[in-house]
């Protein structure tokens, strides 16, 4: 995995905070990329959760939420009446904060993940949310007193935000984009060849083949670093190799679940070699892949595998960098034809099976996330797409699902299908 850091490339601080306020009087999403605007009007969310031997009051939960907008700057943005990089007022901090007491914390995580649209309803609240949970009685035999949960629209915030924030380290976006790292003119005049030619088929196939009605569910899963490492060694592939391959071998389920061919999807990673053609606000870069499907565990894995090696031994900046180019213009046509982009053309995820997202490390470090204890649990909701995003941590990997509820039952089978390989091992 590329390293990844807060650094950013140089701009005019003073005339960006100008044109804020400015700006967001007229419209609070006015200074978001054509990325987050993408994502806000597709009321994506991502989430961040863990258990804590400390317990809260709302004092405490308030002073915690102000320490990490102070970290996090982005998460003043996008809401009515937002002063961008400014503190929140005690009663905003009351207003997005909550406790409430439990018996215990049976089914948690998984019983109190959702897709947090709620975030979306009040447009003078920040599009943010921070809930705890406190245990009757104290800690309990593990040493769990509370658990907090933070839910955010990903127009906002992304996995190296949650890593960075775990770590109590400043996550400021800043500029993205590299001007200084020039995009040939040829590839610009063939993105925009491209988008012309791909739009219209997205906007039609958009409208008449997502569905109606969507079903979602969410589920999690928690891995031993180390067992993954010994199994990955033993076939000869990445570890990312070989959860991409668990994951989609078990969803699939022999050809039930997507096809007894090929599965079609898109995975993320962060890229340290940046262009003035990418986004301003997002780090991460989506890349496509064909996983032709076998029958045999073992050969699916090492075809994922190999199937990377492929993909990343070419141009990776061309499929973000084409989504970008669409994503500009459907912003500007939704200003003229608003009426095109209903919840149903947000629903469309492109024929794409699933979404696998690995994101950087989350290793607990000073005073926000003091008494935080692994496993560390971050996750996100797109309406209509199946996604998986793995966190490591010091000890352990979460697997981290939203997706339809046809494939959930699956889930179960992804530890048995590590016991298979885990053995074969021994």
């Amino acid at each position: 995995m590329k390293s990844f850091s807060t650094t950013s490339f140089p701009t005019d601080h003073s005339d960006v905070l100008n044109k804020a306020l400015m700006a967001v009087r007229k419209n609070p999403q006015a200074l978001f990329t054509n990325f987050q605007w993408f994502l806000y009007q597709a009321k994506n969310t991502v989430y961040f959760t863990a258990f804590s031997k400390d317990s809260f009051d709302k004092e405490k939960l308030c002073d915690t939420v102000a320490q990490m907008a102070a970290l996090a700057p982005q998460l003043t943005h996008g809401f009515i009446g937002a002063l961008p990089g400014q503190p929140f007022p005690k009663n905003v901090l009351e207003a997005i904060t909550s406790i409430e007491e439990v018996d215990n914390f049976d089914g948690y995580p998984d019983k109190w993940l959702d897709d947090g649209q709620d975030l979306y309803v009040d447009k003078e609240l920040p599009l943010f949310r921070v809930r705890v949970i406190i245990r009757r009685g104290g800690a309990d035999d593990l040493g769990r007193a509370s658990m907090i949960m933070v839910r955010s629209s990903h127009a906002i915030m992304e996995g190296s935000d949650s890593a960075l924030l775990t770590r109590s380290q400043h996550s400021s976006h800043g500029t993205m984009s590299n001007a200084g790292k020039k995009v040939s003119w040829r590839k610009k005049l063939y993105f925009a060849a491209a988008a012309t030619l791909t739009l219209p088929i997205h906007m039609v196939s958009a409208h008449l083949l997502s569905p109606k009605q969507v079903e979602m569910g969410f589920s999690t899963l928690v891995f031993d670093r180390q067992r993954l490492r010994r199994v990955a060694n033993r076939l000869g592939v990445r570890q990312r190799s070989l959860m991409f391959g668990l994951v989609l071998f078990a969803l699939n389920n022999g050809g039930e679940g997507w096809s007894t061919e090929k599965i079609r999807g898109i995975y993320t990673m962060l890229d340290t070699e940046r262009h003035d053609y990418d986004d301003d606000f997002f780090r991460v870069r989506s890349l496509e892949a064909v996983f032709q499907v076998s029958q045999d565990l073992e050969e699916f894995i090492t075809k994922v595998d190999a199937t990377i090696d492929d993909v990343e031994a070419k141009d990776i900046t061309k499929m973000q960098f084409l989504l970008n180019t669409m994503l500009k213009a459907h912003r500007m046509i939704s200003r003229f034809l608003p009426f095109l982009y209903s919840d149903r053309f947000f629903r469309y995820n492109g024929n794409y099976d699933m979404v696998l997202t690995m994101v950087p490390p989350h290793r607990t470090y000073g005073d926000l996330t003091k008494g935080l204890i692994e496993p560390i649990y971050c996750g996100s909701y797109h309406p209509g797409s199946n996604l998986c995003t793995f966190v490591p941590a010091r000890k352990n990997i979460t697997l981290n699902f939203s997706m339809r509820r046809q494939f959930l039952p699956q889930v179960d089978a992804i530890e048995g299908l590590l016991d298979q390989l885990d053995v074969e091992a021994d």
